[in-house]
């Protein structure tokens, strides 16, 4: 494999003596040489004695060079718009410069939303769905999502946060944004407010749904279930009771302590005889010492003929004990209260027990005492205190009750 080198340097060797020595022997003229101008890089630097070889290889290079420009010069001719499309193939033949075209010339457009590729800032936008200039979906709220699959295509400007749908993000389904909601795991159902926030109406920090108390005033401490605590059950707060260990079961006051509507020093709930007059002594059980001054027994004693409002005679000394009653207790007035069984018609009942009513009353007057310490009332069939389809329980609602009451502050 060396052989041909070693050759081709004998050659050019002898070539260079042979060339030195014919240049001593006649100097050439400027003239008889070819001058040929090509590119210092494009070929091999050659002198100006080289053989006739040589310039015959430079020529026809020159010449393929004149060739090419031709060719390209033909080439550019047929395809105005210079994408490598001729012509006579190009279906668009306008395409800007560097555009990258398709097969026929046109502008490559993958996702064919009619904005090219080399444009296009969508360019995977789904089939069918309406574009801008730069090829991207409408998106009106400008949410991030189509306006072709936009559920909600009305979502307000400062909301961020939208699901698939474009719909603003609500995880607890409370209807508060995920943006603006502050207790965003309420439990779905539970009512909210303007934060998404369980309700909590009376602040007592139990939320509404579990509060069975919901009024509670404010600042009144309360249990689990945000009702204010009752200790012993009377059904007055312990920020308000006064009397906070009444017994389970006592009627109270508005203050928790329990009632004695008598004011005779026993409870209600314990008062055998709850109309006593106030001053009167009473037992134990809060009944008067001294029959006569007891009014539960005295009504007892006050009858009627049947089915009139006129007294019977026994009557009398029943009428005179209450009489002899309120002359010693001048502070205490009186209402005389009537009332019937449910047979008969109730008009007529009703009228029944007025008119007896007005009797006692007429009575009592007429025996000395100011009509302004009296009143009547009949009340007909209204107020059984017991069953009318007995004998005895029509017995016990025909009758007469005398309630006191007083126009002072301290017996009232």
């Amino acid at each position: 494999m060396k052989f041909p080198g070693i050759l081709l340097l004998s050659v050019v060797l002898c070539g260079a003596t042979f060339g030195a020595d014919a240049a001593k022997a006649a100097p050439a003229k400027a003239d008889s040489v070819p001058q040929v101008s090509v590119k210092k890089d494009s070929l091999p630097q050659v002198s100006a004695k080289s053989d006739s070889t040589k310039i015959d290889s430079l020529a026809k290079y020159k010449e393929s060079l004149k060739g090419k420009a031709a060719n390209d010069k033909h080439v550019y001719k047929d395809d105005a718009d210079q994408d490598g499309v001729v012509d006579s193939l190009d279906k668009c033949p306008e395409t800007p410069s560097r555009t990258i075209v398709d097969t026929l010339g046109c502008p490559m457009d993958f996702d064919g939303d009619g904005v090219r590729d080399d444009v296009d800032r969508c360019p995977n936008t789904p089939k069918d769905f309406k574009v801008d200039s730069l090829g991207c979906p409408f998106d009106d709220d400008k949410d991030g999502v189509p306006n072709e699959v936009d559920k909600c295509p009305d979502t307000p400007s400062e909301i961020h946060q939208v699901d698939v749908n474009g719909c603003p993000r609500d995880a607890d389904k409370d209807s508060v944004f995920d943006e603006f909601d502050k207790c965003p795991n309420t439990p779905q159902g539970t009512p909210v407010d303007e934060r998404g926030c369980p309700r909590d109406s009376d602040g007592d920090g139990v939320f509404d749904v579990n509060d069975k108390c919901p009024d509670t005033p404010k600042g009144v401490m309360v249990n689990r279930e945000g009702c204010p605590f009752d200790r012993d059950k009377d059904g007055v707060i312990d920020e308000m009771d006064e009397c906070p260990n009444t017994p389970e079961g006592y009627a109270v006051d508005s203050l928790g302590c329990t009632v004695d509507d008598d004011r005779d020093g026993v409870v209600n709930v314990k008062d055998k005889c709850p109309n006593t007059i106030f001053g009167v002594e009473v037992d134990t059980v809060g009944c008067p010492l001294n029959k006569k001054q007891d009014l539960d027994l005295l009504r007892k004693g006050i009858n009627f003929k049947t089915g009139s409002a006129e007294l019977t005679e026994n009557s009398t000394p029943t009428l005179d004990d209450i009489v002899a009653l309120l002359k010693d207790f001048p502070e205490v007035s009186l209402e005389i209260q009537g009332h019937t069984d449910n047979k008969g018609k109730a008009d007529k009942n009703k009228i029944l027990s007025e008119d007896r009513a007005k009797s006692v009353l007429d009575y009592i007057t007429s025996h000395g005492v100011d009509v302004s310490r009296l009143r009547s009332a009949g009340y007909g069939q209204e107020r059984p205190v017991a069953d009318n389809k007995t004998a005895k329980g029509r017995a016990m609602n025909r009758r007469v009750e005398l309630i006191p009451f007083y126009k002072d502050a301290e017996g009232k």
